[in-house]
């Protein structure tokens, strides 16, 4: 199935019913007075976020969504039945954008997040509304509303703890299934990936996280070149980034050093925040570095670009180094997620001073 990751759609709540102008036909009852009843609310549109749906392919298909209108009021002061609300599922992750306004209407993170996105029209009046002590037959009823239309972007951004970077064919396919149970295409040309995988690492000790692969970055990205640009918006969700390297001679046809710096360029040109982005230096095929020169080109390749964070080296197609990577981001996940507990607590603790 084509991963499909951006859609646009039409949803128009229901409008409200009508009231009723009617007044009791009985007999014995000459002047019975109006009975007229009042419409029904028209029904909302919500969206729902569901683990079942994996992808907005859907959206291509139906773009246009509209829930059912209030029934009209009825003699003998019956109302009108309200209009049944409209459920749109979408996948988890998924932001809701008005496309007129560019207002962000609403993310949903989690499995059963429900949004709001379209509120229904009002209940018209019947003539029983309106009878007093001076007016005792009113003719006057009033019509229901209509429901809100809009046009909605939905984005859909992958929920993962940590994202790969690099340029074409730089290995992070061959190290995502090496690490994970995901199997994305592999092969020794540019592009393999043309959608962004996700896979769990599960560790011995049966902590896991989630990683994404994108679609490797080239050089003008930022401008519309190549594929992954497109799937960057995946990567600002994650709290680490691994930035895989070629270190391999017989297939580097590009500088190491130059590759990590192209990549930073595009990251900072996308997104200051992704560009500011907690992110780890992954030197890949190694087993095809002679042992001889290894160090030395390593220490040329840090040397060079001054890196200051953490490297590491490794073989996604042998799974050299990799446990030992897997093991650190794990760490650093946990790390992150109780120092990020302990700073919310803190506010709790002073919004209950204040």
């Amino acid at each position: 199935m084509k991963f499909v990751d951006e859609a646009k759609i039409k949803i128009s709540a229901g409008g409200g019913g009508n009231g009723c102008l009617s007044f009791r036909r009985e007999k014995f009852i000459p002047f019975g007075g109006p009975d007229g009843g009042d419409g029904g609310d028209g029904g909302d549109v919500y969206l729902l976020a569901d683990s079942q749906v994996n992808t907005l392919i859907d959206f291509r298909y139906q773009r246009n969504f509209r829930a059912q209108r209030g029934e009209h009021g009825r003699g003998r002061l019956c109302s009108g039945a309200r209009g049944e609300d409209l459920v749109i599922k979408v996948p988890i992750g998924t932001e809701a954008w008005d496309d007129d306004t560019d207002e962000l209407i609403g993310d949903l993170t989690k499995d059963g997040d429900k949004l709001l996105v379209a509120k229904g029209g009002w209940h018209g009046l019947g003539n029983a509304r309106y009878k007093s002590s001076i007016n005792r037959a009113p003719r006057q009823t009033s019509d229901g509303t209509p429901g809100e239309e809009r046009t909605l972007r939905l984005e859909m951004k992958l929920l993962a703890d940590v994202g790969l970077l690099g340029l074409p064919n730089a290995g992070k396919s061959t190290f995502i299934s090496q690490v994970s149970a995901a199997q994305p295409k592999v092969a020794n040309y540019p592009f393999t990936t043309l959608y962004p995988n996700l896979g769990v690492v599960t560790l011995k000790d049966v902590r896991s996280f989630v990683i994404a692969d994108i679609p490797g970055l080239v050089e003008g990205a930022a401008e519309g070149a190549g594929l992954g640009i497109q799937f960057l918006k995946h990567l600002t969700r994650t709290r680490l980034l691994l930035h895989l390297v070629d270190m391999a001679p017989v297939d580097v046809k590009q500088d190491p050093v130059e590759s990590v710096q192209i990549i930073n360029r595009e990251l900072e040109n996308y997104s200051e925040a992704l560009g500011s982005q907690d992110q780890w230096l992954v030197l890949n095929k190694m087993d095809l570095v002679p042992e001889d020169i290894r160090e030395d080109l390593c220490q040329e390749v840090l040397d060079r670009l001054q890196w200051k964070g953490k490297v590491f080296y490794i073989s996604g197609q042998s799974g050299e180094g990799c446990d030992a990577l897997v093991n650190d981001v794990m760490n650093y996940l946990e790390e992150s997620r109780a120092s990020e507990k302990d700073k919310s607590a803190d506010s709790s603790q002073d919004d209950v001073q204040e």
